[in-house]
């Protein structure tokens, strides 16, 4: 400790002369560094709860992946286990950075790949080493599946009581559908969500985001935290069936208590809300959309003022919520003509004026540049190798968990197939350098040049 200490010309310059004083000044300076370092290990601990804990990752395409990259931000080591060939999703058009599709780089920062063909013995028990070192296994097959690839998830129980086996996949693992393939789609329209998206009296329409996949992906990410927290307490871990139209359901939120209630089925909504008609978008005279949402007394009544419509405060047909939504074909006629007659921007200004929550309607592209600006590293970067073998920049949206004081450094890039083969086999099994080789050989375990390098 004194050699750490004299390293510092600052510190060497203050050490006392005197045995006694000497002895107690490398006591407290070697404390404060104990403390400095543990305190720094801690705060860094705090951005990142989960860190320690070993996910293994069987899953494929969106909504799995989804989940394991809110664990891998949350600090646990998630491994990837992919076929020799990749995940499929490292194929999808039309972007590419080098061979992995832009779409693969959305959901899979932070992890680490193992490539293994499972097909074979010795890569199906590779598989089934990893899971007995892991915390949580989570996969998206279909119902039996991954009992007939062998890998029983009750037979693992029972040998494991305490992991935590997370299953996602499109009906549940009971029920008459359980069998039936499922994509993002599909339960968007088993679901009602599509139903209520879109135009009255136009064709339904699907969401623009995959939200059935990331809904289920961000629900199991929940149950896996709370059985993590659970297992701390009991000792044993769980086993976690989650749907992807079990999850939209969920989110149908007070369209399903209206449905329920009433008895009747909520129509397409537009732009607009089913309960507050004063709650939706409306073009200016420069054709750029705006939402308004003044869904209380004071908006309403701030939002005839900076229309200019002071008279519609008093209206008989428009002084209460009820009275506005038994009258929202009058009133909405109303408001059209006069949002018209300026640009949406300049709408936007006036009522801000009077504490009336309005917003352009953004592009994607101009909605990812005020992320950028405002600081928040919403939008992160990596260096990745492009298909001439040089490095690009490349960017894609950052965790929007945020953990205040705590010191957190940025994920690191998407993996390359195959890229921390060795690593995790002599980490996490206890792998030489001959059996990784031996594994090699036999075309067990694969890998390919990286796309992909640190984070920047």
């Amino acid at each position: 400790m004194r050699q750490t200490l004299l390293k510092s010309g600052s510190l060497k310059s203050q050490i006392p002369d005197d045995g006694q004083a000497h002895a107690l000044f490398i006591f407290m300076n070697a404390y404060e560094i104990v403390f400095m370092e543990h305190s720094s290990q801690k705060n860094e601990n705090r951005a990142y709860p989960l860190k320690g804990y070993r996910i293994l990752d069987l899953t494929t395409f969106l909504s799995g992946p989804f989940c394991t990259q809110i664990l891998a931000d949350l600090g646990a080591e998630v491994v990837k286990i992919e076929p020799p060939e990749g995940d499929l999703s490292r194929s999808v058009p039309p972007y590419f950075i080098g061979e992995d599709s832009a779409y693969f780089f959305s959901a899979n920062r932070g992890k680490k790949s193992v490539a293994v063909d499972i097909k074979q013995p010795d890569g199906l028990n590779l598989v089934r080493g990893l899971i007995n070192v892991a915390d949580v296994v989570v996969e998206n097959f279909r119902p039996g599946v991954a009992a007939r690839l062998g890998l029983d998830v009750d037979t693992i129980r029972g040998e494991r009581p305490e992991i935590i086996w997370a299953s996602i996949s499109g009906f549940g693992q009971t029920g008459p559908w359980k069998d039936k393939p499922a994509y993002d789609m599909i339960v968007q329209a088993l679901s009602g969500t599509m139903s209520l998206t879109g135009e009255p009296g136009r064709p339904a329409v699907r969401l623009g985001i995959p939200a059935g996949d990331i809904v289920a992906g961000m629900y199991t990410a929940i149950a896996i935290n709370a059985a993590l927290a659970d297992r701390e307490r009991s000792g044993h871990g769980r086993f976690i069936d989650v749907a992807m139209l079990d999850g939209l359901l969920a989110m149908l939120s007070y369209q399903s208590s209206y449905a329920l209630f009433s008895g009747t089925s909520p129509q397409r909504q537009g732009a607009r809300h089913d309960s507050i008609p004063t709650y939706r978008s409306f073009v200016g005279s420069d054709d750029e959309e705006l939402v308004v949402t003044a869904n209380t007394e004071r908006m309403w009544k701030g939002l005839c003022k900076a229309l200019a419509l002071s008279e519609l405060i008093e209206d008989e047909r428009f002084r209460t919520p009820r009275d506005r939504l038994n009258n929202k074909d009058a009133l909405w006629k109303i408001l059209e003509a006069a949002f018209l007659t300026k640009p949406a921007a300049v709408w936007v200004e006036k009522l801000e004026e009077y504490e009336v929550p309005t917003a352009l309607i953004k592009s994607v592209p101009q909605a990812l540049d005020d992320a950028r600006a405002a600081g928040r590293n919403m939008i992160i970067s990596f260096e990745a190798a492009n298909e001439q073998g040089t490095d690009t920049k490349v960017e894609v949206v950052g965790d929007p968990i945020k953990f205040p004081g705590a010191e957190v450094s940025l994920p690191t890039s998407p993996p390359s197939l195959g890229s921390a083969n060795e690593r995790i086999l002599k980490e996490w099994l206890g792998m030489s350098e001959l059996n990784v080789e031996e594994l090699r050989a036999k075309s067990i375990i694969h890998c390919r040049p990286s796309s992909a390098t640190k984070s920047k």
